[in-house]
């Protein structure tokens, strides 16, 4: 607190200018590194349109080991088209920026925790602490539910969807990245669910028996939002989608109920 006491506005103005000016450059470090390393970048957010993806390997050996043929994903290859004179190169330049920022991220954390921590009491510090650490856990939990479940499921049924055997799927290169990029951060925000719960309860906002109260209708839009976010119509992809999120609900409770004592 001293060092805070005794700096100026324009002090903390100047030394908030560092801060972001060493964010911008990590950022920008770490998006030149995933430019130049284009193919294996793009090896992974192409992996869930091959037949070699693990979660498609998965269900050929449960299929073959319980004799379930239903399980069976079948052949998976899809070949994706470019519309567009620039369009390949926006792609891998914007996928490189979003990607260095998924990168970059720890130390813009820790950069910004050292600016804002000298005006912090040690409660205040912990509290930041933990939900940075919690929420970042949640959210990477998220998104590796949706590349490694949710998507799959979506884009093989998708893609080969028809209302007609004459209407041929071609599927371009951006609705393939922009659909994989925006359901992976729907997933990370919904997983923040007990972080949030968790401040708006120390924040005495709400408190477990407002929770248990809304339970059923929390319930009916955890099933929209799956309903939305899983396209496919089978009841197996949404439940995969249902569960997860209804567990988060009923995990927050606890812990609204634990902070409140």
């Amino acid at each position: 607190m001293q060092k805070t006491e005794q700096m100026s506005f324009w002090d903390h103005l100047d030394e908030l200018r560092g801060v972001i000016i060493r964010c911008l450059v990590a950022w920008a470090v770490c998006a030149v590194v995933c430019f130049l390393f284009k193919d294996h970048l793009f090896a992974v957010f192409f992996a869930p349109s091959k037949s070699d993806f693990i979660l498609y390997r998965l269900l050929e050996r449960l299929a073959t080991a319980t004799g379930i043929e239903t399980l069976s994903i079948g052949e998976v290859h899809t070949n994706f088209i470019n519309t567009e004179l620039t369009g390949q190169f926006a792609t891998h330049l914007s996928i490189s920026l979003w990607s260095g920022l998924v990168l970059a991220m720890p130390y813009m954390a820790v950069c910004f925790y050292g600016f804002i921590s000298p005006a912090l009491y040690k409660k205040e510090k912990s509290l930041l602490i933990g939900s940075i650490l919690s929420g970042t856990a949640l959210f990477a939990v998220g998104v590796a539910v949706n590349y490694f479940v949710i998507f799959p499921f979506s884009f093989r049924f998708l893609s080969g969807y028809q209302v007609d055997a004459s209407v041929e799927n071609i599927i371009s290169l951006g609705s393939y990245i922009s659909s994989l990029l925006v359901m992976s951060l729907i997933l990370g925000i919904l997983f923040e669910l007990p972080v949030v719960g968790w401040l708006l309860g120390k924040a005495g906002v709400i408190n477990a028996d407002l929770l248990i109260r809304y339970r059923k209708y929390a319930i009916v839009g955890i099933l929209i939002v799956a309903a939305v976010i899983t396209p496919t119509g089978d009841a197996f992809t949404l439940m995969l989608v249902t569960v997860p999120i209804y567990i988060l609900y009923e995990f927050t409770i606890l812990i609204v109920r634990y902070s409140a004592r």
